[in-house]
């Protein structure tokens, strides 16, 4: 389960030197033009029948929407994610306004694929990403008031990592993504 170089030599650098930091350098800010090409590389995720079921809240230090924000995250995200220079709530378009109609029924899918997309996009700027869910989604629904059809489903913190990955990262292996799903008895 530990990184191993030898198997990512051939993985593209930007997937294999990814880690989600758990320090931020207050000091790197994320500005106009980096949050647009984040955004924009989300933009351009493939979705299915192009329904692009994902929406976005930047929030930066000093926004208004940051402090919006902040209240709601957990203890163990608040010690971290405060220090980046971008959070981001992302959105999935769920239903057709507020009707029981499914929108998209691969809507999390897409956003995950989304989410990915900013994330190398980041990766490939020198910037961090760590994705997470500690927070208070119920307070949080309430306080942003996103649009009928609309739900929260996670939040980045983006910005320049303050600590270093780990020497050893533990990762399930390739063998195990494909066997994992299926017992032994039905394969």
């Amino acid at each position: 389960m530990s990184h191993d170089s030898r198997r990512t030599d051939r993985v593209h650098p930007l997937l294999a030197d990814r880690f989600s930091p758990y320090a931020f350098d207050p000091s790197r800010r994320v500005d106009d033009h980096t949050l647009h090409l984040l955004l924009e590389a989300a933009r351009w995720t493939p979705s299915a029948g192009n329904s692009q079921p994902w929406g976005f809240l930047p929030a930066r230090p000093g926004e208004r929407d940051h402090a919006r924000v902040l209240p709601h995250l957990a203890p163990s995200s608040f010690r971290w994610a405060k220090d980046a220079g971008l959070l981001v709530v992302t959105l999935t378009r769920r239903y057709v306004d507020d009707s029981p109609l499914v929108y998209s029924e691969f809507a999390d899918y897409d956003l995950g694929q989304a989410v990915a997309h900013l994330s190398l996009q980041a990766q490939s700027m020198g910037l961090a990403t760590h994705q997470f869910r500690a927070f208070d989604l119920e307070a949080l629904t309430k306080e942003l008031a996103p649009d009928p059809g609309w739900e929260i489903v996670s939040m980045l913190a983006i910005g320049g990592a303050a600590d270093e990955p780990p020497a050893v990262r533990q990762r399930r292996s390739a063998a195990d993504l494909r066997t994992a799903p299926w017992s032994t008895s039905t394969r």
